[in-house]
Parts: structure tokens; sequence; C-alpha cells
């Protein structure tokens, strides 16, 4: 006679079911890591590896709330919306600005709606001081050698933010270090693309000289030039966006929406920002890779626009839904996969918040196929001569018609 469970045991069960198909999904991540020249060693120290999320306003918060030098509140940068914050700086003299930048410079530099060129003067504010901290580290004797060589490089990837041209939306320097960069002229763009990264995105592989297209700025860089190349007469801005604490390698926070979920929010407030403060002709482009699909594929529910915003999906592992109709009716989704992508391998499926759901390349997804001919790998989605680059700067474009797809059966 068969047993019967007691809620117990199915509890037990239930939990122990929960732990396999976790490390299963792990098991497949870290799997395709190996694939991909990261090698086993480097997979399971990954796998052991979670992130603190970053959900409060920067450093500085508290005493600008407390601030009445002005004869009044100030916007909280915890609830207030954008449009809210852009009344309250044009409500301010050219001096008051000032004086607020130089007292808070992390709070203006982070804040959505504040005056565009008011938060790149903020943020290099910041960035400076940032980065001399940084340095008096690396000059003390009192550390270690291994912590100076660390402090060093932090002092380091800091102050290439500083070069001239570099147009900083917004930077935290808390954790790993959050970075989002503008190309093109933000205020005046007719055409405004926003790129959403996935894993290893911070401070410290925000730039990467040697190998760009594996980079938050390399990529948006190269959205832009596209862009220009096929449109140079359109006003184009393209937003490198790494404001959310992404996964670090291919371990558990790759496999479930935690950190996805409390980046979203600031995805959201990001737009509602850009609504109050730049005028395309289009509601902002977004242009989602890897685990940054996870991001837009919560915050998609929230946007909600005259026409529907373009997310355009690469080298996705889900985006939390079984079919884009999940999405909310606010976006157009585009999906693209290239047949050497690593990610193809990993499950598309969500168990007890493991997973990410279905593959939006699938055709019951629902989203637009784009071709990504040429392409290799994960980051090569914006290789030059691709069918991906091309397509992303004919969507970014709004040029539809012109957008190339995979054959039915790829």
């Amino acid at each position: 006679m068969q047993r019967r469970l007691t809620k117990r045991r199915l509890s037990q069960y239930t939990a122990a079911r929960r732990r396999r198909i976790k490390r299963a999904l792990i098991g497949a991540f870290a799997g395709c890591a190996v694939l991909v020249d990261a090698g086993a060693a480097a997979a399971q120290a990954a796998a052991a590896t979670e992130q603190l999320a970053i959900s409060t306003p920067p450093a500085g918060s508290t005493e600008w709330a407390a601030d009445h030098s002005l004869g009044r509140s100030l916007p909280d940068p915890a609830t207030a919306d954008a449009r809210t914050v852009a009344a309250f700086f044009a409500s301010l003299t050219p001096e008051q600005a000032t004086r607020l930048v130089a007292r808070y410079p992390l709070v203006v530099g982070n804040l959505d709606g504040a005056p565009v060129k008011l938060r790149y003067q903020a943020n290099r504010l910041a960035i400076r001081a940032e980065a001399d901290r940084w340095r008096f580290r690396a000059d003390d004797p009192k550390l270690t050698a291994n912590d100076r060589s660390a402090a060093r490089l932090r002092a380091d990837n800091t102050e290439e933010l500083l070069a001239p041209g570099r147009q900083v939306l917004a930077f935290d320097p808390r954790g790993r270090g959050l970075v989002s960069e503008v190309y093109g002229d933000l205020a005046s763009a007719q055409k405004v693309a926003v790129l959403v990264p996935g894993s290893d995105a911070d401070l410290a592989h925000f730039d990467q000289p040697s190998d760009p297209l594996r980079s938050p700025s390399g990529m948006a860089r190269a959205l832009f030039d596209e862009e220009h190349r096929q449109s140079p007469g359109t006003r184009t801005a393209v937003i490198a966006w790494t404001g959310y604490v992404t996964p670090l390698g291919l371990g558990p926070d790759a496999v479930t929406s935690r950190l996805a979920e409390v980046g979203a929010p600031r995805l959201e407030r990001l737009l509602d920002g850009l609504g109050a403060t730049s005028h395309p002709e289009t509601p902002p482009a977004l242009f989602c890779h890897s685990y940054g699909s996870v991001v837009c594929g919560i915050a998609a529910p929230k946007i909600h626009e005259d026409r529907p915003t373009d997310l355009v999906v690469f080298g996705s592992p889900g985006m939390g839904v079984q079919n884009a109709s999940g999405l909310g009716d606010g976006v157009r989704v585009w999906a693209a996969r290239n047949p050497t992508d690593w990610i193809g391998n990993v499950p598309y499926l969500e168990v007890g918040g493991l997973g990410h759901g279905a593959d939006p390349t699938g055709e019951g997804f629902g989203a637009i196929r784009v071709s990504s001919a040429g392409a290799a790998g994960h980051t090569g989605y914006f290789a030059p001569n691709t069918a991906s680059l091309h397509n992303f700067g004919d969507i970014a474009l709004g040029r539809y018609a012109s957008v190339t797809h995979p054959p039915a059966t790829s």
C-alpha cells in the first residue's frame, strides 16, 4: 500500500525538489560558462557569490531631506516623481541650483527629473571625490599590498569617467559601483535608446578597452555610431544604463529574478525622468542584453505610452513570462539570438522562482524575431557588419520596414 505523505514530509520533499532544480539550473549556467572558457573552477566560485541589491537613495539623501535652507522642503529622492523633481529645479535660480550641486553631488547626480546638464556637473564632482578617496587608500601604508592594489585599480576605473567629453548621467559608488553614461545630446535627441546590460556590469567593467563590445559603454557606443551611419541627419542619444546591481558570474543570482525585481523600479524611474527632461519623437527604445532582459520584462507592464515602446531583447535567458502578452500593452517586443550564443543551452523554464520563463525567440512567444546573422557568441550582437547591429540601428531609428528576420524554421 502506498504511503501517504504527511504535511511535514511533503514540505521536506518540496524543499528537496527545489534544491535539486536550483542545482540543475546553476549547473546548466555553469556548464555554459565552461563552454565559453570561463572554466569549471570559475563557475563554481561564481555560484557562491550572491550580490546585495541597492534600492535606497545615494549617500547624502538624509542630509538633503533635512535641508530647509531654501525655505521649503527639497523633493524626497526616495519618493518624488520625476515631474515633481523637474518642476522643483525649474523654480530655482542658477545660484540655488549650483549650491545644491556642490552640497549634494551624489543626490543631484542620481535624481531622475533633474536637468541633464546639472546631473553631468554633479557627477563630475562626485566622481572626482570618489577617485581621490580611493587614491588616498592606495597610498595608505597601513593597508596590505593587495588592498592598496585594489584601491589603485578602483581609483583608475573611477578616473576614467572624468575624461573630456564624457556625460555621466548617474554615478553611485556603493558596492561594485553603478554608472550610466549618455552618448549624444539627450536634451535635443529625436530618438533615444537605453541599453540595459546583464551580468557583471559595474564600474570595473563599464569600459573594457581590450574587448569593448563586452562592456555597456562599448555596446552603447556601437549602437550610437550605427544610428549615425544609417541616418546622419537624425539627432540621437544612447544611454548605457548600469543602474542596478547585476549578477556576478553565472551563479544563483543569475537564475532568480531577485536582483531584477529591485532593478526594474530603478529603470522605470529612469524612463520617467527621460519623459520629464527629454522629448524624443517616440518613446525611448530599450535594448536589453542577457539578464537585462529579465529587468526589462519586470518593468514592461509599467510602461504606458500612447505609442508602444520598442523593447529589444538579445541573448535572453527569458523575461519572466510565458509569452509577450504577459508584458502588457505598452511594449513592442523584438528578440534576437544567434546560434552560437551559449544562452540557448540554458533551460527556458520557471519553477519555484528559479529560471526566467519561455524563450523570447521561440515561435510561440509572440516577439518579432530579429536576424543576428554574422554575430558570434553571447556578446557579439554589436559587432561590425552583423545583421543584429544593423537591425538594432533600424529599430532605434524607427525604420521597422528595414529590419530583417531569420528564417521561420531557424
